[in-house]
């Protein structure tokens, strides 16, 4: 058996990391199994559904590298196949025509729980032997509703949750298609698992209410259901449900900001699924691991300075030549273009940074204007040390080769004339050179600048 699996994102809204956690498990399932992984868009709420937030899923998913297989499909692109499968149905008897009003159903409720029942549909209009159907209103245009079994369990063996049981008298008979015709989501769903060939369902816990009905209407349909496995929510540093609502940012912003794909598959991967003890991992090494044995059960929290930790351990680990497309875009975000010396300036900074816009910012001094603070040329710039600065920019300009064993010999030069420490000349260079005291080796950032500029701006003292 293949192994088929399926993101299904509604595009009712900008998908956050809870979201594609949701793709990341379904996808890593199937690449780790050699089987196919599949794309659909839910958008038969047209009222919620934006094609804004199509393309961020898109854009999310080519992002992190979520290939699929087969896809996107689109819901409204197959309403035929829904009517088709519903006049089966209908002629099976597998689903009755329902007139009870919104009033009546309303009503029908509050009575209920007036009464401390559960508030359910109550099998008004069901056809049953020997039962009167109320007269048909006039004008009224009817639900359709499936017949849901009488008596007896449904069950399944969910892969993270374990062995879970309904009692079909607690589920009252579904509306699967509406008064003008369009089918509802639970049946919609099962007819793309069944027509997609989907052997896995992992999705989000929010669906443990639907499946029991879904997996009876693959039943009517003569179909076994496929394996599900319903996730824990992904709360947010508040302890709340990850949403837009509560502040989610949508998953493309953080490719914005500076987030590697790799480190994020990598954060995801351990928000509810984990290999022994081990934090950090290649996206190879997450395929080769991964199973559905080691989801976790309990709801995973969202923490932004973790991600960042990890988001680090990753860009430190990247070869230069691979990191500098990436600060080279960020930078072409500033309208700055970047030259040969990017990946040295990469391999230079990149373990003060932990995404690659602060890599950006570091690399920037090398191609623009720097102005530093007037606190730190307070601080730095001291009349004290101007003749040294001076002393320096002339021996910098006599050097015969200009590399980091000839500058360091000009700057110990004068050093020893002006009787100073390292700090008391480095720190000043730096604030002129860079714009900030705090820099890597200063022989090795002074040799990624052009001579002209150093001494251009060691001379603004």
């Amino acid at each position: 058996m293949t192994i088929r699996t399926r993101f299904a994102p509604s595009p009712t809204g900008f998908i956050h990391l809870g979201n594609i956690r949701s793709a990341l498990y379904p996808w890593a399932f199937a690449r780790s199994q050699k089987g196919d992984f599949i794309l659909r868009i839910e958008d038969t709420d047209l009222e919620r559904s934006s094609q804004a937030a199509v393309d961020v899923i898109l854009e999310g998913m080519a992002w992190l590298g979520l290939d699929h297989d087969e896809g996107p499909f689109y819901q409204m692109q197959r309403m035929d196949r829904y009517k088709q499968v519903l006049a089966e149905m209908q002629a099976q008897g597998l689903v009755y025509p329902c007139y009870m009003s919104v009033e009546e159903l309303d009503a029908l409720r509050e009575r209920q729980m007036a009464a401390k029942e559960k508030p359910r549909y109550d099998g008004t209009w069901r056809p049953e032997p020997g039962k009167i159907l109320p007269p048909v209103p006039e004008g009224g245009k009817p639900v359709l509703r499936f017949k849901n079994p009488q008596g007896g369990v449904v069950a399944w063996d969910d892969k993270v949750k374990g062995r879970i049981e309904i009692r079909n008298d607690e589920l009252d008979d579904l509306v699967i298609a509406r008064p003008d015709g369009t089918p509802t989501y639970n049946f919609c769903v099962v007819v793309d698992d069944i027509d997609m060939r989907i052997t896995h369902v992992i999705r989000g816990d929010d669906h443990v209410n639907n499946t029991p009905r879904q997996i009876n209407i693959f039943r009517a349909l003569g179909k076994e259901p496929p394996v599900y496995a319903h996730l824990p929510t992904v709360l947010n540093e508040q302890g709340e449900k990850m949403s837009k609502r509560n502040g989610a940012k949508p998953v493309t912003q953080y490719r914005d900001e500076g987030y590697l794909p790799d480190a994020m598959v990598n954060y995801l991967a351990r928000l509810g699924w984990s290999h022994g003890d081990d934090e950090i991992f290649s996206r190879e090494q997450f395929l080769e691991w991964f199973d559905l044995d080691h989801l976790g059960r309990s709801a995973a929290q969202f923490d932004e300075a973790k991600l960042r930790w990890v988001n680090a351990q990753h860009l430190k680990a990247m070869a230069d030549e691979a990191l500098a497309p990436l600060v080279a875009e960020q930078l072409s975000k500033r309208g700055i273009t970047a030259d040969d010396r990017l990946p040295r300036i990469c391999a230079l900074f990149q373990d003060r940074c932990d995404t690659t816009v602060a890599l950006a910012n570091w690399a920037a001094a090398f191609y623009t204007d720097v102005n530093p603070s007037a606190e730190e040329r307070a601080q730095h710039i001291t009349e004290a040390v101007k003749p040294a600065l001076a002393a320096l920019a002339s021996a910098l300009a006599e050097l015969a080769s200009w590399d980091k064993a000839a500058i360091s010999t000009a700057l110990k030069a004068v050093l020893a004339a002006h009787g100073l420490k390292m700090p008391q000349l480095a720190m000043p260079v730096r604030v002129l050179v860079m714009g900030t005291a705090q820099t890597p080796s200063l022989d090795a950032v002074l040799e990624l600048q052009s001579r002209e500029l150093v001494i251009a701006r060691l001379q603004k003292a």
